[in-house]
This record gives structure tokens, sequence and C-alpha cells, in this order.
């Protein structure tokens, strides 16, 4: 707890009166990502467009790489109003808003042209602002691909290749269910401390999309990598409700034109990036499995079940089910 009051208190005399310059308003957004990442990229571009709306009016300045904390120290800024923006996993940000879980359950999505689907549907807009009663307001979803399965030891081709394997997961129960339902063990680990991790044997694999197997270097520790894609959990772009408030409302306006615009920018990034990683690792030495997902659908399906007990969040999984396309259906 003392730790926790240090931080923030540090925190709010580092950002303290950071919010106005004498040529206008300054937003402080901070990341964990890497700024090579496609995601921090949109939110570059995301910038510069406001910049350019605004005529210099409504800034952003971006802190990557964990400057100012991890994901969700970030959130728990927003919350307290001493941060204005940041990034998040949909994974991290349930523990904030039960609801956003069902983006992070196995296979409620079937592909790309699903997730782009629901994430511009009006019931994907609804679903950003159901964490404004926690004092957290989304703007736009950022692709983060499909998360897949990395070993170090020996390749996963089908469920019980998991059996007994310690596989890193985020901090998330919705996580941890699923790599459960397929056998395995699932460990949360910062996403910091994984390589480490993973070279010492603490765990024994992990999952996550391509190029963010490609650019933590992941790939140098383990050799398999199964793309049996079990989610599509994506990154939301998060403003505190304070920090909104505080603006006007052309402002509040201009904001959001922006984000929206960057996500059409980051799309075509990703699936440039995604590609570029599987090359990028099989030249490595990675071997690159292409399983049957079917054994993968079946045995995660009672996650979905599960929720029958919870009507509406149950009716929200069969409404998102029910937007994929028929050739990813």
């Amino acid at each position: 707890m003392t730790k926790g009051l240090f931080y923030c208190g540090f925190l709010l005399f580092l950002l303290s009166g950071c919010t106005e310059e004498s040529e206008g308003r300054v937003l402080r957004l901070a990341h964990g990502l890497d700024t090579s990442h496609p995601v921090h990229k949109g939110m570059v571009n995301m910038a510069e467009r406001l910049a350019e709306l605004s005529d210099g009016e409504l800034t952003i300045s971006i802190y990557p790489n964990n400057q100012l904390g991890t994901e969700r120290q970030s959130l728990e800024l927003l919350q307290i109003g001493s941060l204005d923006m940041t990034k998040v996993s949909a994974a991290v940000l349930e523990n904030f808003s039960p609801e956003i879980a069902v983006l992070s359950l196995p296979y409620i999505f079937r592909g790309r042209e699903h997730v782009y689907k629901f994430q511009d549907s009006e019931l994907g807009r609804e679903m950003l602002t159901t964490s404004e009663q926690y004092r957290l307001r989304g703007l736009v979803y950022y692709d983060a691909g499909q998360r897949s399965f990395y070993t170090k030891d020996h390749p996963v081709n089908v469920p019980d290749d998991l059996k007994g394997e310690k596989i890193r997961v985020q901090l998330s129960a919705t996580a941890i269910a699923m790599v459960q339902a397929l056998g395995g063990s699932p460990t949360p680990i910062s996403y910091g401390e994984l390589y480490t991790a993973l070279q010492q044997g603490v765990v024994d694999g992990a999952e996550n999309n391509p190029p963010s197997f490609y650019t933590s270097r992941h790939y140098e520790v383990c050799k398999f990598y199964t793309l049996d894609e079990h989610t599509a959990v994506p990154d939301v772009l998060m403003i505190g409700t304070e920090a909104f408030a505080r603006l006007n409302e052309q402002e509040q306006q201009w904001l959001q034109q922006a984000a929206d615009e960057s996500v059409t920018y980051q799309r075509e990034l990703w699936q440039e990036a995604e590609q570029e990683a599987l090359d990028a690792v099989e030249a490595e030495g990675v071997q690159i499995i292409r399983p049957d997902k079917g054994p993968f659908i079946e045995q995660t399906a009672p996650i979905l079940e599960s929720y029958r007990d919870q009507p509406r969040l149950y009716s929200l999984i069969q409404q998102i089910i029910a937007m994929a396309p028929e050739n990813e259906g």
C-alpha cells in the first residue's frame, strides 16, 4: 500500500500542471508498447491528426515503454485524474469493466473480418462506454491480431500437447480459464518479465500475436509457434472520464475524429506487421504450426456456455457470434 501511494504521489507530482501549455491543451497518453509497434504508430497518427484538426489547440504527448507504469497502473491513474489517456488490452480492462471480458473469450471471433465487423458496429461502440461508471471511457479499438501459443520444448498440434505445460497468461480470469480448459497450467507473469521467465524455465511457453512474439524477441527462446488463433483480444484506447469532461464539445469531437481515423491506418500497419513478423521468426528457425482448430474450439466451448446463468452477457456473446461473416462462421 505504501509503495502504491508513493507511486501515485510521484506521478501526481510528475503530471500535475502538465495538461495546460501556453500554446494549447496537452493530453498525456502513456502505454507499455515499444515505439516500433503498430499500435504505438496508430496513436502517433492520431496525435498528428488531432494537432491538424485543432490547429494546435489540442495535442497529445505520448509516453511509451511503460515509462509511467504498467497498463493496470495507467488505468488507475486515469481513474484518479493523474493521467489523461492510455492504451490497454481488453484482457486487462476486464478487471475494471467486467462486461469487456466477453471480448477475451476463446473463439468468440472467427477471423479478422468478424473482428472488424463487431468493432465498427453500434454494439461495439456501445461497449466502449460501459466502463464510464468506473471513470474510464473507451474511444476506439486497435487491432491486436489473434493470439496463439508458442512453446520452448515441443510443438502444440492438439490441445493435449498443452497438458502440464506452464503457459504465461495475462492477469485475466478469462485467459486463465482458457488455458485450464486446454489442459495447461496458466501462469500470470508481467509481460516485461516474460523473456527471463522463459529463459529460466519459470514457464514453458506463452501466447500472443505474431508482431508481439517477434518484437519481444521471445522467438529466441521459443522455437514452436502454433497458429491456433484462440482469441482476438483488441487493444482499447482509453481516456479518463475526468479528462474527457475537461474538454469542451469541440475538443471532444476533434479527439474522437482523430482516434477514429487512426484506426484505419493502424489496421493497415497491423496486417503488414503480422506477415513481416511471421516471415522473420520463420527465418530465425521458428517452426510455424497451423493446426486443425476444431479440437481447440470444442474443448473451450464450455467457457462460453458458462455464461448462460448471466443472461445479459450471454445475449451479448450470442450477438457477437451472430456477426460472423459466412466465410468465417
